[in-house]
This record gives C-alpha cells, sequence and structure tokens, in this order.
C-alpha cells in the first residue's frame, strides 16, 4: 500500500515537473541552482548537468531567484524578459525551520504557439508605451524613468522604493552619492513619477558654468542688461521650469553669491531677471545632487546652511557600484549588447575571468566607469568574447592580484581567490569537483564562493 502510495507521488512529481509544460527551477540558499526540468533547459538551451551547480544569475537572464533567498519575500506574476521574451515569473521562498532554504520559480506558458502570441501583444504594448515615452520627453526634457536604471539588488530596489515614496510629494530632494553612480537618471526618474511629469525637467550643471554667468543662466536676463547680452533678453532656467522640476546638479560648486540668491527664490517663490526692476511668480520643484559631503563644508563656511535645509528636505544616498556587486554582472551584460548593437561590434559575451575580475574591481568611477570599460573592451576586442586582454592596461587582472601588501589575512583572502577560481576553471566551472580538487567540504566551499561573491 504504502509503496503504491510513494509510486504515485513520484509519478505527480514527475508530471508536474517534468511532463508539463511549465519552465521550473530551485536554488539553495546560496542562489545555486539544484534543479531545472527539461522545458526550462529546452527554452534557456543549457544542458542540465551543466547549470546544476552554478549561481542561478549565469544560468537565467535577468532572474531575480537569488534576491528572493535572501530577502524571504515571493513575488508572483513578475514581468521578466528572457532571451528576447517577457515572460511571467514566480517565485516562492523555501523555508524550513523558521529558515529560508532555496526558492522555487516557474515561468508560466502552456505552449509554445500560445505564449508566442501572448508575448506579441506584449510587445506590442510595450512599444506603443515607449512611443508616447518618447513623445513625453521630448515635450518635457525628461528621458529616463527608473525603467531604466538597471539591476535588482537589494540596495537598489531599496533605493527605487524611496524614489517612488518620495516622488508623489512636491519636496526638495538631495541626492547623494559617488560620481558615476546615477543620480542624473534618479533625478530624471523622480520627474516622471512626480504630478509634474508633463511639465518641464530643466537641468542646471552648477559645475559647468562660470560664476559670472551662473545669475543669469539661473535667473535670466532683459534686453540690454550688460554688454553683449541678446536684444530680446533671456529667459532663465528657473522661468523654464515654471510648473515643472529643476535639476540642480554638483549643487555643492555653487558659488556662495548664487546661493543667497536661491534661497531667496525657494522662500518667495518669485525671481528677478538682471536688469528688471520687477519680479515673475514661479513654481518649482528642486531636485539637488551632489557627490560631495555638505555638511562638511558647511563646517567650512563654503555652503550656506539655510539653504541646505530648503534642499535637503528629503536626502536619498545612491549607492556605489562596490556596494552592490550583485548588479554588476547584469549591467556588465546589459552595456555590452547595446554596445554590439549600437557599434555594429559582433561582441556578445564576456570570458568567465573577465566577470570574476569585475566583481572583485573597486569601480571607483561606478557604473560609468563599467559602460566605459566595456565600451573600450568592444572596440579593442578581436574575438566575439571580451577576455582579460582586452581590458584597460590598469585593470589587467595580473595588476590587480598582485600582493602589495604585508597584511597577511589580505595576502591569504588573494591567494584563496585565485585558488578557488584556478580549480573551477580546471573543472569547467563544476563546483563540487572543484572543492574536491582543493581538498575542502562542500559545505567550506559554498561559504567561501559567498564569501568572496564567486
Amino acid at each position: 500500500m504504502l509503496s503504491t502510495i510513494t509510486r504515485n507521488k513520484e509519478a505527480i512529481i514527475e508530471t508536474v515537473f517534468e511532463k508539463s509544460h511549465y519552465c521550473f527551477v530551485a536554488v539553495d540558499e546560496n542562489g545555486v541552482v539544484t534543479f531545472l526540468n527539461d522545458s526550462y533547459c529546452r527554452f534557456l538551451e543549457v544542458d542540465r548537468e551543466k547549470a546544476i551547480g552554478k549561481h542561478v544569475t549565469e544560468i537565467i537572464e535577468n532572474t531575480r531567484m537569488h534576491i528572493v533567498v535572501e530577502t524571504g519575500e515571493e513575488e508572483i506574476a513578475d514581468l521578466q524578459y528572457i532571451r528576447g521574451n517577457h515572460m511571467i515569473a514566480n517565485r516562492i521562498p523555501v523555508f524550513s525551520g523558521g529558515k529560508v532554504v532555496g526558492a522555487v520559480g516557474t515561468v508560466l506558458y502552456r505552449d509554445t504557439k500560445e505564449w508566442m502570441q501572448m508575448n506579441t501583444h506584449i510587445k506590442n504594448l510595450l512599444l506603443e508605451l515607449e512611443n508616447y515615452r518618447k513623445q513625453l520627453r521630448n515635450q518635457t526634457g525628461a528621458n529616463y524613468s527608473l525603467h531604466d536604471i538597471v539591476g535588482s539588488s537589494i540596495r537598489l530596489n531599496e533605493v527605487k522604493e524611496k524614489i517612488i515614496k518620495a516622488s508623489s510629494g512636491d519636496v526638495s530632494i538631495l541626492l547623494t552619492g559617488e560620481s558615476g553612480t546615477g543620480k542624473e537618471l534618479f533625478a530624471h526618474s523622480i520627474h516622471q513619477l512626480s504630478e509634474r511629469h508633463n511639465q518641464p525637467f530643466v537641468k542646471v550643471n552648477c559645475a559647468a558654468i562660470p560664476e559670472h554667468l551662473l545669475e543669469s543662466e539661473l535667473f535670466g536676463y532683459e534686453a540690454g542688461a550688460f554688454t553683449g547680452a541678446k536684444k530680446e533678453g533671456k529667459m532663465g532656467k528657473f522661468e523654464m521650469a515654471d510648473g515643472g522640476t529643476l535639476f540642480l546638479d554638483e549643487i555643492a560648486d555653487m558659488p556662495l553669491n548664487a546661493q543667497v540668491k536661491i534661497l531667496r527664490v525657494l522662500q518667495e517663490r518669485e525671481i528677478e531677471r538682471i536688469g528688471s526692476e520687477k519680479t515673475r511668480k514661479v513654481d518649482v520643484r528642486i531636485v539637488a545632487a551632489t557627490n560631495q559631503s555638505l555638511e562638511k563644508l558647511i563646517e567650512q563656511d563654503d555652503f550656506r546652511q539655510d539653504l541646505y535645509y530648503r534642499i535637503n528636505v528629503v536626502q536619498i544616498a545612491i549607492p556605489p557600484l562596490r556596494e552592490r556587486p550583485e548588479d554588476i554582472r547584469v549591467l556588465a551584460k546589459y552595456y555590452l549588447r547595446n554596445i554590439s548593437n549600437r557599434t555594429g561590434n559582433r561582441v556578445t559575451d564576456f570570458e568567465q575571468e573577465v566577470l570574476d575580475f569585475f566583481l572583485h574591481y573597486d569601480w571607483p568611477g561606478n557604473v560609468r566607469e563599467l559602460e566605459n570599460v566595456v565600451e573600450s573592451a568592444v572596440h579593442l576586442s578581436s574575438s566575439e568574447v571580451i577576455t582579460v586582454d582586452d581590458l584597460p592596461d590598469h585593470m589587467q587582472v595580473e595588476t590587480y592580484y598582485n600582493y602589495q601588501t604585508n597584511d597577511l589575512k589580505d595576502i591569504l583572502e588573494k591567494a584563496e581567490i585565485t585558488a578557488i577560481r584556478n580549480a573551477l576553471r580546471q573543472t569547467d566551472g563544476d563546483k563540487l569537483k572543484a572543492a574536491k580538487l582543493l581538498g575542502i567540504g562542500k559545505s567550506s566551499f559554498y561559504d567561501k564562493l559567498n564569501k568572496y561573491g564567486l
């Protein structure tokens, strides 16, 4: 009787997971693939034996399975872009003893023909939506939205959530973060999500405008206000942004005399053109950005404290790329695809050693540096796969992994990283064989992979 029940259960499981048209994947607590059914293998065009044991990000494009393992929160009916198609994915965390021990994911469709019809419909809707977005961009000047910010790490998603919450109001927002983290994209996104999205989005780079021209750029001038002025006068950025959003980029570089006048505009909601004796009402939302510490500048009397409180109603810190390594692989492949399509170069992938190096590089220039590195490598590559030799000289792996340190802990960690990388290379990425080659247990090996982000 029990054997019959067991056989029936096995038959049910086989039918659900192997003989249905749904795609199934399972990962462990480290995001490593433990199961991939035949339907998914065929769709992804991967060999199941090679896929199992690899991190899910290496197998499934734009996956969030590892994120679900980290958060313990299920994601139902999420639209996921895989191999040129928009798929509907469910991701469910698996709990045991009150702890997340893995996750199960499904991609839903009954048959290829039915899905392709649905996918075509979704593509048409997205194309129509993109057409409306382009029209809106031309009208307002805001070119980006949260949709354009690539990545799904916990840190980045936290920032996106804050952006969504803060955008709907009318409060001033200060974006902080290192150079190259994408503060301008977030500023565009704030405008797109606000009630002012149909109104102008005007950008002012406070570091790029000469000090003697900054006032006329911001507030405009009347005809004949000074030598060289246009006969018809000129509208300033505040007037241009009336009803919309004014983005003050690199606000830390704004001279003190201009800070005083901006403070007055924010307090009185009116501007006065150079050479004019009358004021003009303006309704502008301020989004500012800086890669410097305004608090330190206030201490040095280089930034007005009263202006700081006006623009810093909500502060959102954009994390540097090194603090969200989960996004590096996704960003690199995103840039590679776009750059290859734009240039016509047939470069389709990265050597695994390059991706491993990217995960350990410090990225002082952040996302902007990553894009530049990928573009440079695309132009320098002589094959369809970017190798270490295609990277800029200062990023060669040999230079990065030399032992220019007297710290024993650093030396040992770098030696471990090199040994693990070599073992994985020798075993073609088979983690179990690599652990055996190194003479360590499976759990210890996966702990080290997780520790070093390999």
